[in-house]
This record gives structure tokens, sequence and C-alpha cells, in this order.
């Protein structure tokens, strides 16, 4: 400013003036950490205490941020009315200069307070939106952030820079002589100042949230299980994080109904089933099967507790289920104290029987290790309808067909004899020749049910 224009700047620099802006200092700071604590100790209190907070709670704790940036501006702008009266007499326009000013500091002031103390508060804004969405209060969004540091730091101080221009222009409050350049210098530099660091939130407000996701999403695609972030925003922002949580949490749930359907049906039904759809469908297919009966379940039943005979057939049906699928083999069912296994459906092998014939031979020597457990181990090979049985809203995945009837006779059988596994000679026969040394043909019998000779055959003594 200058004397000819809008008078001497010592006019400024007057008691009154200095003792308004002590008392106004002093009253602002009393207001704003009277008027803050109330606003804040309500929900630091039930932040602090780990409490979830009830409706009332989560709306306060959302309003923090903004009811602040209400009583910074207000301290702001009230300080801009006592200076504008005080300095009314001062001529030149400078109470309205000076209170032009105060006010735009106190919107520049009040921005950035705002973005700070919504950055601040996180965690507790994280703890409200972790207890309930329902009454969350909605903040403002990216685009009305950035139109707001726009407006405020770029739009108010060029159109401030033009009032000087067409006051000085028109005579308004300044007079025509008067050098603009040190009123419009402060406010650029001031909105350059103001402007980049509440940019600088605003991206930061944006990009942070993002990234958090980002990172989120490579941990998931590492494979790493109970990952989510912190919904710390009411705005997209925040119902992208919220949405991200619950997109992971409908994977993890898929994951899991996949791994208990695995564990029910076998992990290759599983996938077949997925990959096939809901239809009751099949084929026929040349498989091998391999049936493993245990012996004496009843009298197990009747002389041991219920726990016990229940711990033990886990036992036996873990060694079963371990050694058939090192195979490429199929657990198909569990029928009371006996287990199907399937070789060659759904998955086809290159041969089947062999890969029964090897399971039999690795699975006998172990299952003798357990004690006061005998059992019997039958083997076949032939066509049989692999698919879903049952009604359209009901069925199971399961094999059918004469092998499956002649390995579960041929387990019958073994019970009577030493090795306690025998094969059929069709098994043997479309066996492979390493695997066709290590089984010798025993004889034939007339199963039960059947009306002709089955060809068996044993592994050799040294095969296993």
């Amino acid at each position: 400013m200058s004397r000819n224009t809008v008078g001497d700047a010592r006019q400024l620099l007057t008691q009154a003036n200095l003792i308004a802006l002590i008392a106004l200092m002093v009253a602002a700071a009393i207001v704003d950490t009277v008027v803050g604590w109330v606003n804040v100790h309500p929900t630091f209190k039930w932040f602090a205490a780990g409490e979830d907070p009830t409706p009332r709670q989560q709306r306060a704790a959302m309003r923090i941020a903004p009811r602040q940036t209400i009583i910074q501006f207000t301290t702001w702008a009230v300080s801009a009315l006592v200076y504008t009266l005080l300095n009314l007499d001062a001529g030149g326009g400078v109470a309205y200069v000076m209170g032009g000013a105060i006010l735009f500091g106190g919107v520049a002031a009040a921005c950035m307070g705002f973005l700070v103390t919504q950055r601040m508060l996180r965690p507790i804004v994280a703890a409200s939106l972790t207890a309930s969405s329902s009454t969350m209060v909605r903040m403002p969004g990216v685009l009305a952030r950035l139109i707001t540091i726009w407006t405020l730091f770029s739009g108010l101080p060029m159109v401030g820079i033009a009032l000087i221009v067409l006051a000085r222009s028109n005579g308004w409050f300044v007079q025509k002589t008067a050098p603009v350049e040190a009123a419009v210098l402060v406010l650029a530099v001031v909105s350059l100042i103001f402007g980049l660091r509440s940019m600088v939130l605003v991206a930061r407000s944006v990009s942070d949230p993002i990234g958090e996701v980002v990172l989120a999403m490579k941990a998931v695609e590492r494979g790493w299980s109970g990952v989510s972030v912190k919904v710390y925003e009411s705005s997209e922002i925040g119902r992208l994080q919220y949405g991200f949580n619950r997109m992971l949490a409908g994977l993890a749930e898929r994951n899991r109904l996949r791994d208990l359907f695995g564990r029910y049906v076998g992990v290759d039904v599983a996938r077949h089933a997925l990959q096939q759809g809901t239809a009751v469908s099949g084929d026929v297919r040349d498989a091998a099967v391999l049936y493993v009966d245990l012996v004496g379940s009843t009298a197990l039943g009747a002389s041991r507790p219920p726990q016990e005979v229940a711990q033990l057939l886990n036992g036996f049906f873990k060694i079963v289920v371990d050694t058939v699928e090192a195979h490429h083999g199929l657990i198909n069912k569990f029928e009371g104290d006996a287990v199907l296994a399937v070789f060659g459906a759904p998955l086809r092998l290159d041969n089947p029987a062999s890969s029964a014939l090897a399971t039999a031979r690795a699975l006998v020597p172990r299952l003798h290790r357990l004690p006061d457990v005998e059992f019997g181990v039958g083997i076949s090979c032939g066509s049989v309808f692999a698919g879903n049985i049952g009604a359209e809203n009901r069925y199971e995945y399961t094999v059918i067909g004469d092998a499956v009837n002649e390995a579960a006779r041929l387990a019958d059988h073994a019970k009577d004899r030493e090795s306690t596994v025998l094969c059929s000679g069709s098994a043997l026969a479309h066996a492979d020749a390493d695997e066709g040394q290590h089984w010798v043909v025993r004889g034939s019998t007339v199963l039960r049910g059947r009306s002709t000779a089955t060809v068996f055959a044993e592994p050799v003594a040294d095969s296993s």
C-alpha cells in the first residue's frame, strides 16, 4: 500500500490492532481447544476403550473433521469482522482489504485443517466404519475435493486479483493511481503455497487407499490368506475399500467351499463338476477298481468305545487315501468300513490297471503296520460307467460296472489268504510288463454271486 492510495501502512500498527491481535489469538486458541475437546472427546473415549460405537457415536466420529473445520473457519471469520470494524476509519479501503485478506486466509487454513484432520482420524474412522455401514455419513468424494481445492486456491485468488484490478480501474475503494502489485503478489504466493500443500494432501487422500488396495491385490496374487484393507473413507474411495474386502471375503468363501467340496467328493471330481456343470451325465470308459474292506468291524464296534473305533477307522482310511492319491487314483466313496477307489475316471490314465496294482502293493505293507487290523484288497479292470447318478437336484459321482462287483468279491476272498490282496486276471492282463512281473497267477475261483470262474493273482513275495 502507498500513502497516496490506501493510507500509510503504519496505520495498521495501532495499539487497538495489537490488542485485538493478541486477544483474538488467545480467544481463538481457547475456543479451538474447548470446542474441539467437546467435539472429539466422546469419540476418543470409546475408541481408546476398544468398544463398538453406537450409531450416534458413529455419526459423531464421521462429523469430527467437518465440525473442526467449521470451528476453525468461524474463529477466522470473527477475526476478519473485528479487524474490519476496528479499521473503518483508517481510510483508503484498509479495513476491507484487511478483512478480505484474513477471510481468505481463514478459508485456506480451514481447508488444510480439514484435510489434515481427516488424515489423522483414519484409525477412528476405520473403527467406526468397521462397526456398521448403515449410518455412514457421506464425505466429499474425489471430484468434490478437487473442485474445492481448485475453487479455493485458483478460482478465489483469480477472482480476488480481478476485483483488485477492477476496483482500481473504477476507483471503488482503491484509488486509480494505487499500485496493486503487492496485493496481487501476496495473493499469488499464498494461493501457490497453500494450494500446493492442499493438493498434495488431496492427492495422498486418493493415492494412499488405492495404493493399499494394490498391495492387497498383489498379496492375494501371491496366495496370502486373510488379506484385507482398512476402510477409513466414507466417500467412493471408502466404497472401493469396502467392496474390495467384500470381494476378498467372497473369494475366501468360494475357496473354502471348493476345499470342502473336494474333501467330500475328491479334488478331481470337484474340478470335473465345476467344469461340466450340473448335468446328470457320464460316459463308459476302461478303468481299474480297487476295493479295500476291513475285517471284523462289527466286532470292533461291539467291544470298543465309538470314539476309539472312529479313531481306528480314520487312521485306516488315511493310509488308503494317501496311497491311492499318490498313484493318481480317486477315492470314490467310503462304504462303512470299506473304500472304493477308481483309476482312470474322471481323469484318464495311460494305464489304469498298472496304477491300481502298484497302489495295492504299496498299500498292503502300510496297512499291516496298524495294530488289530485285518483287511482284504481286491483289484479288477474293465469297462465301467463313470458319471453323475441321481436326480437333477441331488446326485453323486460314481462308477458302475462288473469290475466294481468283481473287485469287491475279490476283496472278500482275499481276507482268507495270507497275502490279503488279489487281482483279477483281466487287471493283470491290462497291466504293463513292468508291473506284471510283480504278480503271479494263483488259480481261479467262482466268486460269490457270479456264475463263472475268475482267475486271480497275488503279489510275489518280495514285490512290496
